[in-house]
């Protein structure tokens, strides 16, 4: 599999991401088998938070308890966290911080993350908490790379003016159907148009000029949580009539040609891939290293109801 940089730190990770969000009602031996398919697909890189599951740590502990990494092993892949959303309320103090990672180290067994994230956007964030946190945490040796998730380009530029530990990952919600941080801006300007409204201040662009990985989340949702679009014939017929003459085209299944829509983009985007589903993984992850053309691009672009003007 295609590899793509981790912002200016010099290493790199597999295109595709599986998100362990939905483990938790898998046993050991399913968790094994889902871990063997990413890692037999070529994937690196595991993605993780602390409210994953349905206590605190519990998709974290599920992993832990089910998949034993050797020190070459874990030395081999990328373990990333998310820290941040509590019940009813965002908390990037750092207390908090310290104490969830202290958490998540615990319940994933190991002695770092490679990557912490801040989950979502704290409305009262205080730079200065979040430098101190991340300092001590860099000084520890408990995470070794930072960044945040759902930001946009003012909050990130906000947190650097106190953190000084480089942010090299921006994770986002990115799909063929859900693409106003990409559609905006081939609509830019035209009056009354929906699709121009800019809902994230051009964050892809943000994130190329300065050295920020991008992570698309819910790769094959519709919208915002209201299920996929690969099969759906009553709202998106010839989206799913494009993706499966390509499918076919290139001998994978739809949802591969969807993987292979956002690892099209020149931004080096990663691809999450949420499946429980050992199987669905090995698919999918083939479509990271298909190059789709331009036209090809395009036409699922339009089919899924974005124009060009």
């Amino acid at each position: 599999m295609k590899n793509v940089a981790l912002g200016r730190t010099g290493r790199s990770a597999s295109r595709v991401i599986l998100g362990l969000m939905r483990i938790a009602a898998l046993d050991d031996a399913a968790i094994r088998a889902l871990y063997a398919a990413a890692r037999d697909s070529g994937i690196d890189i595991f993605d993780h938070a602390d409210v994953y599951g349905p206590e605190l740590h519990g998709c974290e502990t599920r992993f832990g308890n089910a998949v034993t990494l050797s020190s070459e092993e874990r030395a081999s892949i990328v373990l990333q966290s998310k820290v941040g959303i509590r019940k009813g309320f965002f908390d990037f103090s750092k207390e908090h911080i310290l104490r969830t990672v202290d958490g998540s180290l615990a319940a994933l067994r190991t002695d770092y993350l490679d990557i912490l994230l801040l989950h979502r956007p704290d409305a009262l964030v205080e730079p200065e908490e979040v430098a101190a946190a991340f300092d001590t945490l860099h000084a520890a040796g408990k995470v070794r790379h930072f960044g945040v998730s759902n930001h946009t380009p003012g909050q990130v530029d906000l947190l650097k003016t106190a953190v000084t530990q480089p942010l090299i990952v921006n994770q986002i919600q990115l799909s063929i159907t859900h693409a106003p941080t990409i559609a905006s801006g081939v609509a830019s300007n035209m009056a009354g148009l929906d699709q121009s409204i800019d809902r994230d201040n051009e964050m892809i662009n943000y994130a190329r000029i300065n050295g920020i990985t991008l992570q698309a989340w819910s790769p094959f949702q519709k919208q915002f949580f209201n299920g996929v679009f690969l099969g759906d014939r009553e709202n998106y017929a010839e989206l799913n009539d494009i993706l499966d003459e390509l499918a076919t085209r290139y001998d994978v299944t739809p949802a591969a040609i969807a993987v292979a829509w956002i690892a099209r983009h020149p931004a080096g985007i990663q691809i999450v891939l949420g499946t429980s589903n050992a199987e669905r993984v090995t698919e999918s992850a083939r479509g990271a290293d298909i190059e789709l053309s331009r036209e090809d691009w395009y036409r699922l672009f339009r089919a899924a109801g974005y124009v060009l003007p």
